[in-house]
C-alpha cells in the first residue's frame, strides 16, 4: 500500500512539473505592462499638506534596479486632493512605475514602499520556529507550503489568466495538491490516507454546494475594485462568478486539511489506547472530539471573514440602511455565503472522515 502511495505521489508531482514547464514555454503576454523600478528617496525637495489631510511631495529618487540603475529622477507624490497619500521621507525604499508619454519621455510615479525586508525577517522567524518545534515534520510541511505556492503561482494563475475555466483549474490543482501536501506534512500512514479520502469527499460536496448557491444568489464576483479592473484589463474574458467559486474552493482546502487529519488522528489514537473498542463506541468517542473541533473552527471562520471585511462593515454601520438591506448587498452576501459553505464543508468533513477512519480501524485484527 505504501509503495502504491509513493508511486502515486511521484506521478502527481511529475505531472505537476510537466504542467509547469509546458505553461512556462507556451504562455504569452496578452498586454503590455508599465515598467517597474525600485529606488531610494535621496531628498524631499518640496512638501505640503493638502486640504483633505494628505500630502503633496516633490522627491528626488535614485533608481537602484533595472536599466536606470544609478540615475536620479524628480518624482511627484500626492497629485490630486487625496486624504490617503503616503508621506515618504529620506532613505525610504520605494517601488515606482514608469510610463513613456507620446514624446518618449519617462514619467515615474511612486506606487508603494519596498516591504521585502520585514516580510523576509518574519518568514525566517516562522521557519526557525517551525523547525525547532516540529522538527522533521515542520520541514516537510514547509516544503509542502512552498510547492502549494508554486503550483498556485505557476499553474493555477497562468491557466486562469489564459482563459481556462477557473473551477476546472482549481479542481485539477486540488487533485494534485492534496496528496502532495498531506503526505509531505503528515507522512505516509493510515491517518494521512484517511484524511486525503475524507478531504476529497468533503471537497466534492463543497464544490456542488458552492456552484448551486453562488448561481442561486446571483453572485457576479464583482465585489472588489480588483475584480472590475481585472475584467477591464482582460477585455471581459474572465468568468468572475467562476473565479469566486474557485476562491471558495481554495480557501476550503486549508480548513479541511486541519479537520480531516486531526479527526483521523483521534480515531487511531483512541483505537490504539483500547483495541477492544467496537465500531459504535469508537465512532461515538471520536465524534465527541470532532464536535468540539467543529464548534471552534466555525467560530474561527466567522472571525476570519469578519476581520477581513471590518472596514466595509464599519461603513455600513454608519449608514441609514437596515441589517436586512446591508446583508443583501453582494459584497456582504458573497462573504456570508463563503462562510456558510465553508462551515458546511467543515461540519460534513468530521463525520465523513471519522466514519472512514473508524471503518479501517475496526477492520484491523486485534493484536
Amino acid at each position: 500500500m505504501k509503495k502504491l502511495i509513493r508511486l502515486f505521489t511521484a506521478f502527481i508531482f511529475f505531472t505537476y512539473l510537466l504542467s509547469v514547464f509546458s505553461l512556462s514555454f507556451a504562455q504569452e503576454e496578452n498586454f503590455n505592462e508599465a515598467k517597474s523600478y525600485e529606488g531610494i528617496v535621496l531628498e524631499v525637495v518640496e512638501e505640503r499638506e493638502n486640504e483633505s489631510g494628505g500630502y503633496y511631495q516633490k522627491l528626488r529618487v535614485e533608481i537602484i534596479s533595472n536599466e536606470l540603475q544609478g540615475q536620479d529622477f524628480e518624482v511627484v507624490n500626492g497629485l490630486g486632493d487625496s486624504p490617503v497619500t503616503q508621506k515618504f521621507k529620506k532613505g525610504d525604499r520605494v517601488v515606482l512605475s514608469g510610463y513613456e508619454d507620446v514624446s518618449g519621455n519617462l514619467n515615474l510615479f511612486i506606487d508603494d514602499y519596498v516591504r521585502r525586508g520585514p516580510m523576509l525577517l518574519l518568514f525566517f522567524i516562522f521557519l526557525v520556529l517551525s523547525l525547532i518545534v516540529a522538527g522533521k515534520r515542520g520541514f516537510t510541511s514547509f516544503v509542502g507550503m512552498i510547492l502549494t505556492f508554486l503550483m498556485i503561482y505557476w499553474l493555477v494563475l497562468p491557466m486562469i489568466s489564459g482563459g481556462s475555466n477557473p473551477i476546472f483549474v482549481v479542481l485539477i490543482f486540488s487533485i494534485i495538491a492534496i496528496p502532495i501536501t498531506f503526505y509531505l506534512s503528515h507522512g505516509v500512514n493510515r491517518k494521512t490516507n484517511v484524511a486525503v479520502v475524507g478531504t476529497f469527499i468533503s471537497l466534492v460536496i463543497t464544490v456542488v454546494l458552492s456552484a448551486i448557491f453562488v448561481n442561486w444568489a446571483k453572485l457576479t464576483g464583482f465585489t472588489t475594485d480588483e475584480a472590475s479592473f481585472l475584467q477591464i484589463l482582460k477585455g471581459g474574458s474572465f468568468n468572475m462568478s467562476g473565479l469566486l467559486l474557485a476562491g471558495i474552493i481554495i480557501g476550503m482546502l486549508g480548513v479541511l486539511d486541519d479537520v480531516t487529519v486531526s479527526q483521523a488522528s483521534v480515531v487511531f489514537q483512541l483505537k490504539n489506547a483500547n483495541k477492544r473498542m467496537n465500531f459504535t463506541e469508537l465512532y461515538k468517542r471520536s465524534m465527541d472530539v470532532g464536535k468540539d473541533h467543529i464548534a471552534s473552527m466555525i467560530n474561527t471562520l466567522v472571525l476570519v471573514y469578519a476581520g477581513a471585511s471590518l472596514p466595509l462593515l464599519l461603513l455600513f454601520t454608519d449608514s441609514s440602511h437596515t441589517f436586512a438591506q446591508v446583508i443583501n448587498y453582494e459584497i456582504i452576501a458573497s462573504e456570508v455565503i463563503r462562510t456558510l459553505i465553508g462551515s458546511i464543508g467543515l461540519v460534513l468533513a468530521v463525520p465523513v472522515t471519522t466514519f472512514i477512519a473508524v471503518s479501517i480501524a475496526d477492520a484491523e485484527k486485534e493484536v
